[in-house]
């Protein structure tokens, strides 16, 4: 007998960064198979673009809240008061599945099915990025993600490299699978390019390296355009970027025009699980120039230009020598382009029903 597709989802979600795209993709993506879908929102209140996407989707219905998140400063009474709210939410909603794209709250009393997924850690970005372990400041954070994750029915990680991370950190799981993130293709255009250089993200993460795009934009034979979120959520300490033009937060409909127009798409990222980003970089036929990190090379194959993240001359090179090179950057547009038709949502939203449908098969001994 197949597996019924689950007919509503209890969803987790943050406001603040690329799990946000990720969780508006998916529940589209969810639509065809007649899954209904909870969303309960934290870290901080939605923008107008973002409840414009929620008004889009019609299999959606938001619960909101502002609980911090578990990787901000001293998150545990918040953490607790959230799990306790979704917990209200489960019993409202009745859902089939509950999907989680946090992880500390795996182990609760859920009574359904439970569906974890690892987009990031702190402890992975902070080797990733300091160079050293993290201080035991966050030995609580690896206690309550290590007890979420081992609680839970299926671990997902968006590459392999995040998984054997995860699973290095606080495994052993129970039931693990990678599924790659995915972007609607027809959102993004390969436009008229332009003689510059565009880059996007989190500007006060560290691990996107902005900070050294910036850095040697002055040396650069274009000049270069930066869009994205300078101001720390938890600390709201921004960061100050010299030489380039700095566009501040964007709507989905002036990302996918500056995409359309940009030659060079630059992301020197130290540690980055996915990159949505990139990827729609990618379906707009940007050349990719970005963090030689073992899950980007995962993804993107020879469809990139890799550079040592903290080697700031090599990423200077790089770019100039494209920025000299039209044939080689069209090559690289093209190849990017190709290798993103890999990472669609048609795909991701069946890869995820697969596995609520599995979970929903062997439910019956859970």
């Amino acid at each position: 007998m197949e597996a019924r597709h689950p007919s509503k989802i209890l969803m987790t979600t943050d406001t603040v960064g690329g799990v946000w795209n990720y969780t508006i993709e998916l529940v589209g993506a969810l639509a065809p198979f007649g899954t209904q879908v909870a969303l309960a929102t934290m870290g901080g209140p939605l923008s107008a673009d973002q409840r414009r996407q929620v008004e889009e989707l019609n299999n959606l219905t938001l619960h909101e809240s502002d609980y911090k998140l578990e990787w901000m400063d001293d998150p545990w009474e918040d953490v607790e008061k959230a799990g306790e709210w979704l917990l209200q939410l489960k019993d409202e909603v009745q859902p089939d599945i509950v999907h989680l794209n946090a992880m500390v709250h795996g182990a609760l009393e859920w009574g359904v099915p439970v569906v974890v997924v690892v987009h990031s850690c702190v402890m992975s970005w902070w080797r990733a990025v300091k160079d050293e372990e993290a201080p035991k400041d966050w030995d609580k954070y690896k206690e309550m993600v290590t007890r979420g994750l081992q609680a839970t029915n299926m671990v997902i990680a968006p590459t392999q490299a995040m998984m054997n991370q995860a699973e290095a950190l606080y495994g052993p799981f129970q039931a693990r699978t990678v599924i790659y993130n995915g972007r609607a293709q027809n959102t993004y255009q390969f436009g008229k390019k332009e003689p510059f250089i565009f880059s996007m993200g989190r500007v006060w993460d560290e691990a996107k390296n902005i900070s050294m795009l910036a850095h040697i934009a002055s040396d650069l034979q274009w000049p270069v355009y930066i869009a994205g979120d300078e101001k720390h959520p938890a600390t709201g300490n921004s960061v100050e970027l010299d030489n380039v033009h700095f566009l501040g937060q964007l709507s989905e409909k002036e990302v996918v025009d500056w995409l359309s127009r940009a030659s060079i798409y630059a992301l020197p990222a130290r540690y980055e699980p996915f990159g949505l980003t990139i990827l729609e970089a990618a379906m707009s036929g940007c050349a990719l120039v970005i963090g030689k990190t073992e899950s980007l090379m995962e993804i993107w194959g020879n469809a990139a230009r890799y550079v040592d993240p903290q080697n700031a001359d090599e990423l200077r090179d790089t770019l100039n020598n494209l920025i000299e090179d039209e044939f080689g950057r069209n090559i690289m547009g093209c190849r990017a382009v190709k290798r993103s038709h890999g990472y669609t949502a048609d795909p991701m939203g069946q890869d995820y029903d697969h596995i609520y449908r599995q979970l929903l098969r062997s439910s019956v001994k859970i």
